[in-house]
């Protein structure tokens, strides 16, 4: 497990990487954001198979997954220094949004399908994260 949220996570630096280089020389004026949904979890994690079943495959290919692409995380793993939470993570799931090492939302738990995508939005919102691509 914590090979493959390494492998996540050099995956999306080496993605935000192109994207930053990309704009230094094409539209220098532009600052990338890293804004990243972080999805805590453990084994054995009922709702985090839930999450995955009904969710996981479709969250890459929404609005939301574009502006913010997942990273899981097991909370039994290595701790996340870099990241500033607000308070301790205490369930799983928990999905925390995060710009630029920052934590700025949260939803704790998986409330279903409906829920979750309502919840999400309201997150989004509240921590002014667009979901139009920058043009």
């Amino acid at each position: 497990m914590f090979r493959e949220t390494i492998r996540q996570l050099d995956e999306l630096l080496l993605r935000r990487l192109k994207l930053a280089l990309l704009g230094l020389f094409l539209v220098p004026q532009i600052a990338f954001a890293d804004v990243v949904l972080l999805m805590a979890e453990e084994d054995g994690c009922v709702w985090c198979e839930k999450w995955d079943e009904e969710i996981g495959h479709i969250y890459p290919k929404t609005k939301e997954g574009r502006a913010a692409p997942l990273v899981k995380y097991d909370i039994h793993g290595e701790p996340l220094e870099k990241i500033q939470f607000e308070r301790r993570i205490h369930f799983t799931p928990t999905f925390i949004l995060v710009r630029d090492d920052v934590e700025v939302g949260r939803i704790e738990g998986y409330p279903g399908e409906d829920f979750f995508w309502g919840l999400l939005t309201m997150m989004f919102d509240d921590a002014e994260v667009s979901l139009e691509p920058a043009s």
